[in-house]
């Protein structure tokens, strides 16, 4: 049975393994990179299990590729359905992108073309994964940088469609909508009002870098004001949402982190919103 997450998670990250074990800490769960863990064994796992046994988890993965034109990799869902079943995450999420081919991995999260083609590709790749999982497939929105020509609809009215026509779930990175948002001059408001309420399982919070005209999504700085306020908004829109902290490089001490997660406890709770914590 998996349980619940509710309230305020962060990101595990190896620099924290000892902080995690040593006492409690101010964090409701944890979220996992998937990939950080399909290893037959060594400290990796053991650190993993240790942890699970007093958090919550889910699970997020980096290398699902499910807008690519390669064959789905059915062994490494197998290796991921398998991890799934040893920690048993609440959900398990990965991002809407694609990052290569099989000849040519570019290790980035690159954005769709927002077309029907695209829709009618995505979703029977989501089902599929779905059916592997045996649970909804938990999507995150990208920053990007660049458009496609062929964008026959905007970002957020693709994701509702994908939504709709797959039964997947969405965890909606406010701050990959901030970066977005400047990047291509869209309202970021506007893309956080177009999310169903009910198919936002998990909300992200991270850090740019700002270089003037454009923004880099980077998960190295803090969480910056403009894109608290917009999480703000996203509360009295969406509700509760199970929302945590993601810092992938300059990690700081774990108390830092800590501090920021009592800043998004305290934003929630002033910004209100339905108390609708996803089971």
């Amino acid at each position: 049975m998996h349980e619940s997450i509710r309230g305020f998670g962060l990101g595990l990250r190896s620099e924290h393994y000892r902080d995690f074990i040593a006492s409690p800490q101010r964090a409701d769960w944890l979220e996992i990179i998937t990939e950080n863990y399909l290893v037959p064994g060594g400290k990796p796992l053991y650190h993993l299990d240790r942890i699970r046994r007093d958090y919550p988890m889910v699970m997020h993965g980096v290398s699902l590729s499910v807008g690519g034109s390669d064959p789905l990799d059915r062994a490494y869902l197998q290796q991921v359905r398998a991890l799934a079943d040893r920690i048993q995450p609440a959900w398990v999420s990965d991002h809407l992108c694609w990052t290569g081919t099989s000849s040519v991995n570019l290790h980035d999260l690159l954005p769709l073309p927002y077309t029907e083609a695209c829709l009618q590709h995505l979703v029977p790749r989501v089902e599929q994964v779905q059916e592997i999982l045996r649970q909804p497939l938990v999507l995150e929105n990208v920053s990007s940088y660049v458009r496609y020509r062929a964008d026959e609809m905007c970002e957020w009215e693709f994701i509702a469609e994908l939504v709709r026509r797959s039964g997947c779930e969405l965890l909606l990175d406010v701050n990959n909508v901030y970066v977005s948002s400047v990047n291509h001059g869209f309202a970021a408001q506007t893309f956080i009002d177009a999310m169903s309420p009910l198919a936002v399982r998990q909300i992200h919070l991270a850090g740019h870098a700002d270089h003037g005209d454009y923004l880099v999504d980077t998960h190295d700085q803090p969480v910056c004001d403009a894109v608290w306020d917009l999480y703000a908004h996203a509360v009295r829109r969406l509700g509760q949402v199970p929302t945590m902290i993601e810092r992938d490089d300059d990690i700081p001490p774990l108390e830092s982190l800590l501090v920021e997660l009592d800043r998004a406890r305290a934003i929630a709770g002033s910004a209100g919103g339905d108390a609708r914590w996803a089971a």
